[in-house]
């Protein structure tokens, strides 16, 4: 059997069990190739090259046994692996942490919010900050900016911790705890924010997959509304007064527009373009939060 076979069947098994993708996958296929490469000690884009390599029998029971375990246990690989990559870099991750997907590194990456920045700006938030992905990223992509990557887990900052070292950014990430803005005090030139956004109805028909992250990073519904609004309400209303006067606040709610849209009716935002379509990101002006 070659490496190549290897991942096709690793694939039918996902398939026939009918697990959950999304967590930095979107089908089977890319799935069992991450998952047999990884088992094998081999770099992430092996199979390219490597599809014709035969794989030894002890191989090939290591794989089938991580595959195993992905489906018996229906946890994202990304847990399995205590890795995730975000815009080609990588990140630890594990069960304290929702996996990282968020759309903003793809507009940190190509540079969409570098117009939006003040020549002036010094200070950003991430806010709702999970593993630290998109802080880093940011100190990555705007080396002038001081950043505070703040979250309600100390699980979750934590995690954080191990991801800001990692990538040597301690001297310029400020991780904080803190419940939304509550502990924060600014002013900030920029926030980007990836909060709980998931209504009521969604967060009842998530698969496995998506049960096993923290639900206090997913579920948008914590004081008891049904639309996934609950935490964006309040972010919305305290965020002027964290930010500066040409600041932007950057935010992430998902799939759930027709929800922002009908709770907020009369809110300027622009909707900025990502690889799943201009509804997941909005950009929203300080000026245009003092408005409404």
């Amino acid at each position: 059997m070659t490496l190549g076979d290897l991942v096709d069947l690793q694939a039918d098994r996902l398939t026939e069990a009918g697990v959950a993708f999304g967590h930095g996958t979107t089908n089977a296929h890319d799935e069992a190739a991450w998952l047999v490469q990884w088992a094998l000690d081999l770099p992430l884009d092996a199979l390219h090259d490597e599809a014709g390599r035969p794989v030894s029998a002890s191989e090939r029971l290591v794989v089938d046994a991580l595959i195993e375990r992905r489906i018996r246990t229906r946890l994202p690989a990304a847990y399995l692996t205590q890795q995730a990559w975000l815009q080609g870099v990588a990140f630890y991750v594990d069960e304290r942490v929702i996996v990282p997907r968020s759309f903003i590194a793809e507009l940190i990456a190509d540079a969409s919010i570098d117009r939006w920045i003040a020549p002036t700006a010094r200070r950003m938030l991430d806010l709702c900050t999970g593993n630290g992905s998109l802080a880093i990223l940011a100190a990555m992509a705007w080396p002038d900016l001081r950043i505070d990557a703040s979250d309600l887990s100390e699980d979750a900052l934590a995690v954080a911790r191990i991801n800001v070292d990692a990538h040597q950014l301690g001297s310029r990430i400020s991780l904080l705890r803190s419940d939304g803005l509550q502990r924060l005090e600014g002013p900030y030139d920029l926030i980007l924010c990836n909060p709980p956004y998931v209504n009521a109805a969604s967060m009842a028909a998530l698969p496995p997959e998506y049960r096993a992250e923290p639900a206090l990073a997913l579920d948008g519904n914590a004081d008891g509304g049904e639309d996934g609004m609950d935490f964006v309400r309040a972010l919305l209303r305290e965020a002027p007064r964290h930010m500066t006067e040409d600041a932007v606040l950057v935010l992430e709610i998902g799939n759930e527009r027709e929800h922002f849209e009908r709770a907020f009716p009369r809110l300027p935002a622009l909707w900025l373009e990502t690889s799943a379509g201009p509804d997941q990101v909005l950009l929203l002006t300080r000026e245009a939060l003092g408005r409404d």
